[in-house]
């Protein structure tokens, strides 16, 4: 690679259960690309059913970064996963294949697309263990709505269930009297890489449809037995992980009495929810070409459609293996 260019870095989004995964396989193999992870849970052992992680036998030999590499009870953030996932695509470019990101959580991939400068806010301990007391007191609903009454636009991505991220929020607004969504608007957004944003979508009412029938495999595959040999383990429910859309639901039917059914559909409305604040994160990035997927039957049609994108970007000077076409 000429010195002068930036470094190729293709990245695939989409909303939960639009059709990344299988996509991905396909272009990975005509591209020569590895694959990171975009998903902020997959990094977590032992959680495999309620994240939809994919399986070896999914993943065709095609080689997959930042999937299980800590156990529930580490933390994670956006900024390691940046920092995670620069030293990846040099890695994977020094091997001369492409790197390929692909993923759902919108602020993670953009980071690293636009390599965004993370705040140097500090931290107020006091203030965290004040909102934390609130949150067990008043529930996390009314932390979630603190925080929309200063900072809507991100209370809009943070899902309720997000405390931690909810609190350290609240805490840049505390500390620096500037929101986070603020902050990350200011960004410049100059990429250091020559990237191709590839974009999935569908009717929204489809999507919705395939949400809980996701859902519902997930409880037929085990989901409930995942979670409680979790709990079993002492990975508790204030842990970022289990915090996680399917994990706390579930360990509220488990440990507080919540009827099976009922813990469902409210995963399932908090999913349709999760998937709609991440169309409107991903609608708002610039420089994605989107494909419609429809109802996801025409396969081999969308992934035309990925090529010709990828192929149109990334011109004749990336390799293509016509076999997988």
């Amino acid at each position: 690679m000429n010195k002068q260019q930036k470094p190729k870095l293709l990245v695939l989004v989409g909303p939960t259960a639009v059709g990344k995964t299988r996509l991905s396989i396909e272009i990975a193999k005509a591209f020569s690309c590895e694959i990171i992870s975009g998903d902020s849970m997959q990094v977590y052992r032992g959680m495999d059913i309620g994240t939809a992680k994919i399986t070896p036998e999914e993943m065709q030999g095609v080689s997959h970064h930042l999937i299980d590499v800590l156990q529930p009870d580490e933390p994670f953030s956006v900024a390691q996963f940046q920092e995670w996932s620069k030293r990846l695509i040099t890695e994977i470019h020094d091997r001369g294949h492409l790197p390929f990101i692909v993923g759902g959580t919108g602020l993670y991939v953009e980071s690293v697309c636009y390599e965004y400068q993370f705040t140097e806010a500090g931290v107020d301990e006091a203030f965290r263990e004040a909102q934390k007391r609130f949150a067990a007191e008043e529930g996390v609903e009314a932390l979630h709505q603190k925080l929309a009454m200063v900072d809507p636009d991100s209370a809009a991505r943070l899902h309720p269930n997000d405390v931690r991220r909810i609190v350290r929020a609240l805490e840049i607004y505390h500390l620096t009297g500037e929101t986070l969504s603020s902050q990350l608007e200011g960004q410049t957004k100059q990429s250091p890489y020559d990237l191709c944003l590839i974009g999935l979508t569908m009717d929204r009412q489809m999507l919705y449809n395939r949400i809980e029938q996701r859902i519902d495999e997930m409880i037929a595959n085990g989901l409930v037995d995942e979670v409680k040999g979790l709990l079993d383990k002492g990975y508790n429910r204030e842990m970022i992980s289990m915090q996680g859309l399917g994990y706390k639901e579930i360990a509220e039917h488990l440990q507080d009495g919540v009827p099976l059914q009922e813990a469902i559909e409210k995963l399932k409305r908090d999913t349709r929810r999760f998937a709609k604040r991440q169309l409107s994160w991903f609608r708002r990035m610039k420089d994605i070409s989107w494909i419609d997927v429809g109802d996801g039957q025409n396969f081999s049609g969308n992934l035309k459609a990925a090529h010709a994108i990828i192929a149109g970007k990334f011109s004749a000077d990336l390799e293509y293996n016509s076999k997988h076409y």
